[in-house]
């Protein structure tokens, strides 16, 4: 029977696990505090968090949360990234760090209760920021109706041209009679 505070951090950790978007399991052994501190912050601004937690008590809490296929990867030192928002940027921000720091590590991850492997989440990575798809996007939807609005103004343009030229005609020809 866990104890009262080791039952509180499975209760929060599955909570975490069932309403992530994307789950990333990072061997984090050999990282200063002071690197982890910078890790939580870049994380945070894309809506995401590591944190560290015994093998137990995550294995505990990916089956109360439904998540099969982490025990394999549930050894040794274990850090746990859990992004709820914009799975694009957390996954730029840890490989970024992961990148730069040659300490942590990525063994894989989950999305969609699919175990991904660390190449995977690099993949991720690479992919386009989610204000970026969504400009591309919405310049996909705008593009048909600025045609559209261009091809209904072309017959009035048209009629404004040549009552234009007409008026100027009109106006050389009466200084030409002067």
């Amino acid at each position: 029977m866990p104890t009262s505070a080791k039952a509180h951090t499975i209760d929060e950790l599955t909570e975490q696990l069932a309403n992530a978007k994307l789950i990333v399991l990072t061997d984090y052994r050999g990282l200063r505090v002071a690197d982890l501190q910078d890790l939580r912050t870049n994380l945070r601004k894309s809506g995401g968090e590591i944190r560290v937690a015994k093998n137990t008590l995550t294995r505990i809490a990916a089956e109360n949360a439904g998540i099969t296929g982490l025990e394999p990867y549930l050894e040794g030192p274990l850090a746990i990234g859990i992004a709820s928002d914009d799975i694009v940027g957390f996954s730029k921000s840890l490989s970024d760090f992961a990148r730069t720091s040659r300490i942590l590590t990525i063994r894989g991850g989950v999305l969609d209760n699919q175990f991904i492997t660390a190449e995977q989440v690099e993949a991720i990575s690479t992919l386009p920021s989610k204000e970026v798809l969504q400009g591309k996007l919405l310049g996909l939807l705008q593009s048909p109706l600025a045609r559209t609005l261009q091809v209904l103004n072309g017959p009035a343009r048209s009629v404004a041209y040549v009552l234009q030229a007409r008026a100027d005609q009109i106006g050389d020809g009466s200084m030409a009679a002067d």
